[in-house]
């Protein structure tokens, strides 16, 4: 591992020379190879390779940042110098700063026991190309797809840094291996797509390429001649695959950023029991082998897992620092995520706790109903909760997964979906799900 935290040290020292009251720095280093095969053919191949460093300064309640490529001396001083003028050019800021209780120091096995980092050799162009050849060949291989488009797979591997003026400074590794395909089933008019995708820290968790090509193809076939159902009221099960979304649309709404500028449907709910008694919620940046993780945030504190939401009520926002001291409260929970110089509140390991329930046992009261395995389209009111997405999927009759559906649109009320969903017992963090199969009853559905 290269040493970033010398070149992040001399930017701070020279932020401070030119006038800087505080400053944090931040370097990114990264490699990433990529391969897609189409119809047997080389269709993409990627090699990059990239360095930034972002530096943010504060000056009298202002705040500035820089980015650049250059970590020799001269230009280090040079930007930032640039970031110090700009500082006392801007308008206040008097709630941005450094984080109040920053980790000092980052004990070594904190990182380790994440395992964030695949120290096997990163696969080359030669092995993701046969990788991504053999899903494809695998999924054209089933009777009846008739098409392919494009297999892909990729790896990567990131250095990352993080100091700051207040005396925090960590530096660690991870890598990340993706692989996915997509298959299209039938001819002409009645023509269905689908796909399949893995990723994980390791290459060793990835799904082998037999096994993605096999799950592509029988989602194309399941889906051919699909019907649409009548417009009504259903009971609706989201499979895993898309069922995470509406843990985002959560986690949106209960965002430091949107509650500060009241942009929210939940800017009231802090406290409030939103789900079921026995929903809990987590973000865990803790959990090994596992992409969101993390042994530090964006501004150098504690990532510890938080229940957001615990025995279905929401007790948390996520904050930085800046959402922290603009709400009132004392320090940030550890939930700042950085882009460059840019900080916000953000997610690591975001995950809804499995229920008692299997997903056939979810589904086998219902008379008929949707099984949704893709959602389309995003028209979510995050000032309102009001929920409409294009989907496709299944019908449910007497507890049996039925004919394939599409060109259905279902609507609701995410805080009415909150308060009715039931979680199966399905979650797979290691398989890329952040939330099991979840049921929500009378939900609106338009369709023929």
């Amino acid at each position: 591992m290269t040493d970033l935290l010398t070149p992040l040290h001399d930017a701070l020292t020279r932020a401070r020379h030119h006038g800087a009251d505080h400053a944090d720095a931040l370097i990114m280093r990264s490699q990433n190879r990529s391969a897609m095969i189409r119809q047997g053919k080389a269709e993409g191949i990627r090699h990059a390779e990239g360095l930034s460093l972002s530096l943010r300064v504060f000056h009298q309640g202002r705040v500035a940042s820089v980015s650049g490529n250059d970590l020799t001396t001269h230009a280090l001083d040079q930007l930032a110098e640039r970031a110090c003028a700009m500082a006392q050019a801007v308008p206040p800021s008097p709630e941005d700063g450094l984080a109040e209780h920053p980790l000092i120091p980052l004990p070594q096995e904190a990182i380790t026991k994440l395992d964030l980092f695949d120290s096997t050799p990163t696969p080359e162009i030669d092995a993701l190309l046969a990788t991504a050849k053999e899903m494809e060949g695998t999924a054209l291989a089933h009777k009846g797809i008739t098409n392919s488009s494009g297999a892909a797979a990729s790896a990567s591997t990131h250095d990352i840094a993080l100091a700051t003026s207040a005396g925090f400074a960590g530096q660690y590794q991870r890598s990340g291996h993706s692989r996915s395909i997509s298959v299209v089933a039938g001819t002409g008019p009645h023509m269905q797509r689908d796909y399949a995708f893995h990723n994980a820290v390791h290459q060793a968790d990835l799904h082998n390429p037999t096994h993605l090509g096999d799950e592509a193809a029988r989602h194309a076939l399941a889906r051919l001649n699909p019907i649409r159902p009548k417009t009504g009221f259903y009971p609706v099960l989201f499979a895993p695959r898309v069922s995470s979304s509406l843990l985002a649309h959560f986690a949106a709404a209960i965002n430091g950023a949107a509650i500060v500028q009241e942009a929210s449907f939940l800017k009231d709910k802090r406290g409030a029991a939103l789900f079921h008694k026995g929903i809990t919620l987590t973000d865990d940046p803790t959990l090994p082998r596992l992409a969101g993780s993390r042994p530090f945030d964006g501004e150098g504190s504690a990532t510890l897992p938080l229940n957001l939401v615990e025995n279905g009520q929401l007790n948390h926002w996520l904050l930085d620092s800046r959402c922290a001291r603009k709400l009132g409260f004392p320090t940030s929970n550890g939930r700042a995520v950085r882009s460059g110089g840019s900080v916000r509140p953000g997610l690591s390991t975001f995950y809804l706790h499995p229920g008692d329930h299997s997903p056939s046992a979810l589904q086998s009261d219902i008379k008929e109903g949707v099984l949704l395995t893709e959602l389309m389209g995003n028209a979510i009111n995050m000032l309102t909760g009001d929920y409409s997405r294009g989907g496709s999927g299944f019908m449910i009759r007497n507890g049996e997964i039925a004919e394939p559906v599409s060109g259905i649109t279902i609507a609701g009320n995410l805080l009415e979906m909150f308060a009715r969903l039931i979680p199966a017992n399905d979650l797979d963090l290691m398989a890329g799900y952040h939330a099991p199969t979840i049921r929500i009853d009378h939900m609106s559905l338009a369709g023929d």
